[in-house]
């Protein structure tokens, strides 16, 4: 039971110290915002007591230090400086490096390093009132340890004043509106293209919802028109958004069908179903106090009376229980001296093994499900094939499921490169902004992990040989402050991450001679563009006159492309010299389940990801192409390079006179893959290629058949990059 305590305090700490170097290099820039300022101090607070608790004692002694400084500072006595925000991020590092030593012996280092930073902090606190020591009546000092509950987000609260919250001390109270909502559509309501859907989708994305459906006017399904409402909704809604707020939700929908009344509710408030049955003009109170005479339910005596419909008394108890859960709600954050729990999200931690071993077991389900309906099929048993169909519905809504747990939004690793940059500006003495955008971009957490070695090669190179000195900038007219932009977006099933800089961009006629010199390319080639940007991503490639500490433009990139292409995705390169350059990298948003299509070439079978799929057409060459792996075909009025995979994978056997070529796209670029035969879709599960055959050109993994066969997934950059080297 320890040892799980210790775990949380631990996974709570290393979140707080995410948070904390978020906030740290904020204020580095708004040096006067006294929320900033109050979030710094609750982390240490609830470091300093949550350490105490469970006896990491020299974490809660150092964390006191800081506490201190930051209380004198938060009550004006002390100003916020660079040398403050430099030593309290080395303090973050500090305290993190305690943490991974937690179950062992603090090293030598990291101890010397806690005492030369007491010594820091102590001075600062000291020169509050001259006494050069620790201020003894500080009230960071005399405060008692927090609770290792505290929320995280209590740390972040700070960041903007537009929380509308009402402060008390270092407690901030939010006010909660709650609504009663009657929406009452008419019977032609889904002729004006209005999906009630989204509407209540809406109002749950302001705070927590009840809602209660009304089917009384349903009729028999023979009597049913699928272009008629029938139904009525009431819903309960607990927000921090206003009633004009409410109300622009039904914006677009005949203000007569829809009820929007305040409820007055305070925790602690017992609401009876009688009292909500008449403020929602349901029933008269006189009515009600002759049921309660009665001396049963209130609920059961209005439905045996017939005085109120029983979906009414429903949707009252689903009123009565929603506030209910709130006052609940509201007593254990209490109780845990934590923040209002948020009434719009609630989330648990959960372990990321346990969601990989889910995606695992739906990946295995998925699988035996393609043989189920393989058999029935077969078998020709009707029963077993609408048995097999539900089955696929009900795996498929689960396999959507679990992949959405996993997902996160890329901000979560975009805020680590705050200070990395903050960092690589002050060793290379250069001013430079990081700005990222998209942040809210949603991304499996396995290729998140994957992604940030990469990135991090990018944004050194940018730092290092992208952004220009502050004279250079200065004397090319630009701002002497230089911009590393990071951004993330959506694009079907993959995701869009690019970093680019406004610095001094890439010269082509450099990279060129760099390249003729190495022997990559003769002095006659022309090449375009894109081309010669490639060449920086062979190994060891730099242009750079010397090699720096930080980076050189090309040291590491080869490393970039092979990471990024291991991940199934692509880099490319748009760079104008003078202006700055932009590394684009194309991801999949997840590594573990695609749609596929299977094809046929001789008795062997592959799976094309169906992202990458144009289109399948008839493979008709207007000449023989002498066997050649790659060649041209004219589609559609274009020329079309294509790879043979029957010659590519050497597959022997007679050719059919009737094969098909199905088109795909690499990102910038199109080319056919010539097969015997297109199959259909397939659920695919990707299961890893073994050491003997990860390395073969063309092949990204493997997947099981509904018959126990396997299955090759085809990598479709990789055989563009067969095409564009004119492979014969």
């Amino acid at each position: 039971m320890l040892e799980k305590l210790n775990s949380v305090f631990l996974e709570e700490a290393s979140d707080l110290l995410a948070s904390l170097e978020d906030n740290l290099l904020s204020l580095e820039a708004e040096p006067d915002n006294i929320d900033l300022i109050s979030a710094v101090f609750r982390v240490m607070h609830t470091i300093k007591g949550s350490a105490g608790m469970f006896g990491f004692d020299d974490i809660s002694k150092f964390t006191h230090e800081i506490e201190t400084a930051y209380d004198l500072v938060r009550s004006g006595k002390i100003k916020v400086s660079s040398r403050l925000i430099e030593l309290t991020l080395k303090a973050r590092d500090v305290i993190n490096a305690m943490l991974e030593a937690a179950d062992g012996e603090i090293p030598d280092d990291v101890r010397n390093a806690v005492e030369s930073l007491k010594r820091e902090f102590r001075s600062i606190s000291g020169s509050a009132d001259g006494s050069g020591g620790r201020k003894s009546g500080s009230g960071a000092g005399t405060e008692g340890g927090g609770k290792s509950g505290e929320s995280v987000k209590s740390a972040k609260q700070g960041k903007s004043g537009k929380q509308g919250v009402k402060k008390t001390g270092d407690d901030e109270e939010e006010h909660i509106n709650h609504f009663w909502i009657a929406f009452n559509p008419p019977q032609d309501f889904f002729r004006s293209g209005t999906r009630v859907i989204l509407l209540i989708n809406e109002l749950a994305e302001m705070g927590r919802i009840t809602v209660t459906s009304f089917t009384d006017s349903v009729p028999p399904l023979s009597e049913i028109d699928p272009e008629k409402c029938y139904m009525s909704w009431n819903i309960i809604l607990s927000t921090k958004r206003s009633l004009q707020e409410v109300q622009d939700v039904f914006i677009f929908v005949d203000p007569s069908i829809v009820t929007i009344e305040p409820i007055s509710f305070t925790i602690g408030d017992s609401r009876k179903i009688g009292e909500i049955l008449v403020s929602h003009h349901s029933i008269s109170a006189e009515a009600i106090e002759k049921v309660i005479k009665q001396q049963k339910k209130i609920g059961e005596l209005l439905v045996e009376n017939k005085v109120v419909p029983p979906q009414k008394v429903n949707a009252a108890l689903a009123e009565q229980q929603h506030f209910k859960k709130l006052a609940e709600d509201q007593k254990i954050a209490d109780d845990y001296k934590t923040k209002p729990i948020s009434i719009s999200q609630q989330s648990i931690r959960v372990n990321s093994e346990k969601l990989d071993q889910l995606i695992d077991l739906v990946g295995e389900l998925v699988t035996f499900n393609a043989r189920l309906s393989q058999y029935a099929l077969e078998a020709k048993l009707p029963a077993l094939v609408t048995l097999s169909e539900q089955s696929e519905r009900l795996i498929l809504s689960l396999r959507d499921t679990s992949m959405d747990m996993r997902m996160l939004p890329i901000g979560t690793m975009f805020s680590r490169f705050r200070r990395v940059v903050h960092d690589l500006a002050s060793d290379l003495d250069k001013k430079i902004e990081l700005v990222t955008e998209g942040a809210e971009t949603e991304l499996d957490k396995t290729v998140i992990e994957k992604l940030n070695d990469p990135l991090i090669h990018l944004i050194r190179n940018s730092a290092d040989h992208g952004i220009e000195s502050p004279d250079a900038r200065k004397a090319a007219g630009k701002d002497v402050s230089g911009i590393i932009k990071l951004s993330a977006s959506h694009a079907g099933a993959f995701v869009v991450v690019s970093v680019s800089d406004d610095g001094g961009g890439i010269e082509k006629k450099k990279v060129f001679e760099k390249a003729v010199s190495r022997g990559l390319i003769q002095a006659s080639d022309v090449l375009s563009d894109s081309e010669i940007y490639n060449l920086i991503f062979q190994p060891g490639f730099s242009t750079s006159d010397k090699v720096t500490s930080v980076s050189g433009r090309g040291v590491g990139l080869d490393v970039v492309k092979k990471d990024i292409t291991s991940l199934g995705g692509t880099v490319s390169i748009e760079s104008e010299e003078g202006k700055g350059s932009s590394f684009i990298l194309k991801i999949p948003l997840t590594l573990a389940i695609i749609e596929g299509m299977l094809v046929k070439v001789g008795d062997n079978v592959y799976v094309v990801p169906l992202t990458n799929i144009e289109e399948c057409l008839e493979f008709n060459p207007e000449k023989d192409d002498e066997g050649k792996v790659c060649s041209h075909i004219s589609a559609r009025g274009q020329m079309l390079p294509y790879v043979d995979l029957r010659k590519w994978f050497e597959i022997e056997g007679e050719v059919p006179s009737y094969r098909q070529v199905v088109v795909v796209n690499d990102q910038d670029s199109k080319l056919g893959l010539v097969v015997d035969k297109v199959v259909g879709n397939h659920q695919t599960v990707i299961k890893p290629l073994g050491a003997l055959y990860k390395n073969i050109q063309g092949l990204s993994g493997a997947t099981l058949l509904g018959d126990g066969s396997v299955a090759l997934i085809l990598d479709v950059f990789k055989l563009s990059d067969v095409v564009k080297a004119g492979i014969k």
